[in-house]
């Protein structure tokens, strides 16, 4: 048996044990290892930058005047703004395999989420290319946001009779 086992050795293979050997070998071979420490970091800085950016969005539009609520609502829209042009420029894939979890943050992460396959299928036409798969990620987020928000609505509204 070779250090690295071929699937096709893996498939032919007819004693069961050494079947599973080879495949568990192969899995182990194949797992990319990853270090969970530096994942960690890279996650925490990257997050990090972005809030700190909408906080510096909110610190500016309350320093042109803005109430609160008005400055946070310029802020996040600088921040989804920002995430659509980096998407679009394929910056944001770069940011996201360095940072990982990081650029999850939600704003962002749900902006990236709809505009990247806006702008994968564009060239299938604006109905069936953008208007059919700008949600196929985000879709799913939506409707069970509505559908769980709907759910409690019911649990509450049930619970207030007791």
């Amino acid at each position: 048996m070779a250090d690295k086992p071929d699937i096709q050795e893996i498939l032919n293979e007819t004693d069961e044990s050494k079947k599973k050997k080879k495949y568990n070998a192969y899995v182990k071979e194949m797992t990319p290892t990853h270090c969970w420490w530096l994942n960690m970091i890279k996650a925490f800085l990257i997050g990090g930058i972005i809030c700190t950016l909408g906080q510096a969005f909110n610190n500016w539009f309350k320093g042109m005047g803005m109430k609160e609520e008005t400055a946070a609502l310029y802020g996040i829209l600088c921040l989804i703004f920002l995430s659509v042009v980096l998407t679009g420029l394929q910056l944001y894939q770069r940011l996201a395999k360095f940072g990982g979890a990081g650029t999850v943050v939600p704003i962002t992460g749900f902006a990236n989420s709809v505009a990247a396959p806006a702008i994968e299928f564009k060239k299938e036409g604006q109905v069936f290319g953008i208007g059919c798969k700008i949600f196929t990620i985000a879709g799913p987020v939506i409707l069970y946001g509505i559908f769980s928000s709907w759910v409690l609505g019911v649990i509450y509204w049930v619970l207030k009779w007791f």
